[in-house]
């Protein structure tokens, strides 16, 4: 059956958001999230495969900041669409605009059955990626806040404080995969994001500062959740916050009557998956981060 790679458009958000639910079920990607994204996202270029009738796969690639920066690229197919060349014309499509974008290297994450066909395409395989989930029922005590500081969700803060906080830790992420864009791009996209979830992101907060956070993203249909960062500024760690955000942004989750919740890291940060250990984790699935030059 023939098909052809476009660009997405918002009614497409349905069958994107299936697709994302197939292959990868740990994200939240909602279809009123991943419309909103279509219609705003100034940064983002995504692409789908389509025979007219159904979408196939989906692609999307950031546009660097900068001409020679890396972009983070993905494209995604499910199982029962693969073998008739989705995933190759996708591939050609996404490399094809990163470049002309300007990008020096593509960064993405593939899954065990996806392995091969990175390595073939000229990848690099780099670091394993953890996915965990939790059942919110058996959570424990959350954290005591340290004396002098205090506990905000987002609602109380400028949007500003969060996405300057977000900058400030997303490049000790070892994966790389934790990019921020600028203000403006992340502000539409990130912050008013539909399913970003205010209420239940949590920031420690010292004299007005940002001094560790949680960002969730929230399906309540599913009645699940997904840690979207977490992180605390370098001269605040080694005090417990990162347990104290994370114990209370859970609390709230499962008092506003969600579930279970997931969370991705780096397989080598020890001390946060011990963190989500304490909170009930376990892991339910791995990723690969891959490179190539353009």
């Amino acid at each position: 059956m023939a098909f052809q790679v476009r660009s997405a458009v918002p009614e497409d958000a349905a069958a994107i958001a299936a697709i994302w639910q197939d292959v990868l079920p740990y994200l939240v990607k909602t279809p009123r999230g991943i419309e909103a994204e279509l219609r705003t996202s100034t940064g983002r270029m995504v692409l789908v495969a389509t025979d007219d009738v159904r979408v196939l796969g989906y692609g999307s690639a950031w546009r660097p900041e900068r001409p020679g920066d890396g972009s983070r690229v993905a494209v995604l197919v499910p199982g029962y669409e693969r073998g008739r060349g989705v995933g190759t014309a996708l591939a050609e499509r996404v490399e094809t605009v990163a470049a002309r974008a300007g990008a020096g290297s593509l960064l993405t994450a593939v899954s065990d059955d996806s392995l091969d066909f990175a390595v073939g395409r000229g990848f690099t395989i780099g670091r394993e990626l953890s996915y965990s989930r939790a059942d919110l029922t058996g959570l424990p005590e959350p954290a005591a806040v340290p004396d002098g500081m205090r506990l905000s969700d987002f609602t109380g803060l400028d949007s500003h404080q969060v996405w300057s906080a977000s900058r400030e830790v997303a490049g000790d992420d070892p994966s790389g995969l934790s990019e921020v864009p600028a203000y403006d791009e992340w502000l539409a996209t990130e912050w008013r994001h539909p399913d970003h979830a205010l209420d239940l992101s949590i920031a420690v907060l010292d004299d007005g500062t940002v001094a560790s956070f949680v960002s969730t993203t929230a399906d309540h249909d599913r009645g699940v959740v997904w840690s979207n960062l977490t992180g605390t500024r370098p001269s605040y760690r080694g005090r417990g916050l990162a347990k104290v955000v994370k114990s209370h942004a859970l609390a709230r989750c499962r008092d506003a009557g969600i579930t279970a919740a997931h969370t991705g890291n780096d397989a080598n940060n020890h001390p946060m998956l011990a963190l989500n250990g304490w909170l009930g984790y376990s892991v339910a699935g791995s990723q690969w981060t891959a490179t190539k030059s353009v």
